[in-house]
């Protein structure tokens, strides 16, 4: 099915930007004309991703996130996240609540958190290349009110 509205952007692996990525991406969402719970969902989703971008793919260094963004005429939202560093190991031992690499600090919950604010999550990775996060929401479309009543 072909989109009927995308966009992507790229930004520095900085902490003041996740505010920004969730900011841009629930702005664009909008127009499929999600519930506040919705957008939240998203917001929230988006966060928990650049987050772990910030923390964990760049640890040490400042690299570049990418975001792209996909809406469907069904009201289907396909926000794909993605990074260039140094990627994880095992993504399924990543994706257990508790487990971190982001030190005592961290509480391991980020893909547990996408997980349940989304429809679907795909998590691919490459030691040393980056990993790519696949979010996925179905809008529900909600009948216009008529003229009448």
């Amino acid at each position: 099915m072909k989109p009927m509205n995308e966009m992507s952007l790229s930004f520095l692996s900085c902490s003041a930007n996740e505010s920004f990525a969730r900011a841009t991406v629930a702005a664009f969402a909008a127009q499929l004309d999600p519930t506040v719970g919705e957008i939240s969902d998203i917001k929230t989703a988006v966060s928990e991703a650049v987050t772990n971008c910030i923390i964990h793919a760049y640890r040490d260094v400042i690299g570049v996130i990418y975001i792209s963004v996909k809406i469907f005429e069904n009201g289907k939202i396909t926000i794909r996240i993605r990074d260039k560093g140094c990627g994880i190991e095992d993504v399924e031992k990543a994706k257990e609540p508790l487990y971190s690499t982001g030190g005592e600090e961290r509480a391991g919950l980020g893909f547990m958190v996408m997980e349940s604010f989304m429809d679907r999550m795909k998590v691919t990775s490459k030691v040393g290349k980056g990993t790519v996060v696949v979010l996925q929401k179905q809008i529900e479309r909600r009948q216009a009110k008529s003229a009448n009543g």
